[in-house]
């Protein structure tokens, strides 16, 4: 489903990433654990198409999205959803219109029905109206999942997506987002430097290691 071969990321003369690959199949959900520095979210960020790297490929469902180092789909036709640390929600727009954001082509009726089917998925339906000031940190970080997903996209790349909240909340959002992704089927990375995070959410658990992932 996904294939990630020879990735080498430097920067200047710091090699974070020297021959990493991943291979993921439909469904998994990951996590790759290391601290900071380690070039983990270099590696996402590659394989969203947000940065170019000196060598590595990206293929999904067995369409190749770069080579080379460069990309050649644009991040916004990969079908690649990403979650970020700060949610990344629009303060000025409400719940729905965030949500429905990346999904203007459809008719009103048909943004309508999604979104209400993405908020019953996260648990917060009846939320439509609301501003993200309005929301818990856990609420606005599942609107953000939702808004991600509103695009069906076939990988979800989350950015330490819970490092903001307190453990408590953390926990508990963690446990959430996992049965939300379970439930919509949508092959996740998760990138993280909690490896207590990485083991409750994903089904497989990698670790960069010497600029490569290990097992």
């Amino acid at each position: 489903m996904l294939s990630v071969n020879n990735l080498k990321i430097s920067f200047d003369d710091n090699h974070v990433l020297d021959g990493f690959n991943l291979q993921l199949e439909s469904g998994d959900i990951f996590a790759l654990l290391g601290d900071s520095g380690s070039g983990k979210s270099s590696a996402l960020r590659f394989i969203a198409g947000l940065e170019n790297a000196q060598l590595g490929s990206v293929a999904l469902d067995g369409n190749d999205l770069s080579d080379g180092g460069s990309h050649s789909v644009k991040p916004e036709l990969r079908e690649v959803g990403m979650v970020f640390q700060d949610y990344a929600l629009f303060p000025h727009m409400t719940v729905f219109q965030n949500i429905s954001f990346g999904i203007n082509h459809l008719s009103i009726k048909e943004k309508i029905e999604k979104v209400e089917r993405l908020l019953g998925l996260i648990s917060l339906e009846g939320i439509e109206q609301k501003y993200p000031h309005q929301l818990s940190g856990g609420e606005q970080q599942r609107v953000s999942l939702a808004r991600s997903l509103a695009t069906s996209p076939k990988l979800l790349l989350l950015d330490e997506p819970f490092s903001s909240l307190d453990k408590s909340h953390r926990n508990q959002l963690v446990k959430e987002v996992r049965d939300i992704l379970k439930k919509a089927g949508v092959t996740s990375i998760l990138v993280t430097h909690d490896e207590f995070e990485a083991k409750s959410f994903a089904d497989k658990v990698g670790i960069i290691d010497k600029k490569k992932v290990a097992y």
